[in-house]
């Protein structure tokens, strides 16, 4: 059994969504951010960034226990505990880890940023903070959007991978922090596409806070 540290976020819904894609049982252990609870004590001894999600798989390497934070660090670890979502070609696993580590770099960051300062108070810090990284968003959006350019998935033929797992997480929030995906219409299908999965809708559906 696995147990899934995490609040509500996108960074959350990645892994949710991969745990339910993979058929991989799991328990919710929510971590209200909102409360200060990722700085409990207990928590820190295996998520030390105070950060979730982090999981604990009681059936690790060699049967025995083992804690993994950071969400790419996680789903990493998933695609190799079952085999699945990674591929097994030397080439096609290079795809995935560049496009993973393009949402973890920059497709999370960037958007992310813009969270923050629309909470800000208005003024000129608040305006100059949301046109930086919206531009950035919106660049990173167009990248995206080429790269899905006649494809179904963002690395991989056939089925998704990780990498598609975690963009989703943060393009599940594209109203909040891009508005319409309109301007996008590869990203936009891919998006309807991957949440017509009834494993994707399922790892979004699951109370995480």
């Amino acid at each position: 059994m696995i147990t899934l540290y995490t609040w509500n976020t996108p960074n959350g819904r990645k892994i949710s969504v991969a745990l339910e894609e993979m058929g991989l049982p799991y328990t919710v252990k929510v971590v209200d951010i909102t409360k200060g609870e990722q700085f409990d004590p207990e928590f820190l001894k295996f998520s030390p960034n105070n950060r979730i999600p982090a999981i604990i798989d009681d059936e690790g390497p060699d049967g025995q226990p083992i804690t993994v934070f950071e969400s790419g660090a996680i789903l990493l670890y998933l695609a190799e505990k079952t085999g699945r979502f990674l591929p097994a070609d030397p080439r096609g696993r290079v795809q995935v880890w560049e496009w993973l580590m393009w949402q973890m770099g920059g497709f999370g960051p960037m958007p992310g940023q813009v969270h923050h300062f629309l909470t800000r108070p208005e003024g000129p810090a608040r305006d100059y903070g949301l046109e930086r990284y919206r531009n950035e968003t919106r660049r990173l959006y167009g990248v995206l959007d080429r790269r899905l350019a006649g494809r179904d998935f963002v690395a991989t033929e056939g089925e998704p991978s990780i990498a598609d797992f975690a963009i989703l997480g943060w393009a599940w929030r594209h109203e909040r922090h891009l508005g319409s995906l309109e301007e996008f219409p590869a990203v936009a299908a891919w998006y309807a596409r991957m949440m017509a999965r009834p494993a994707v809708a399922k790892g979004f559906s699951v109370h995480l806070g």
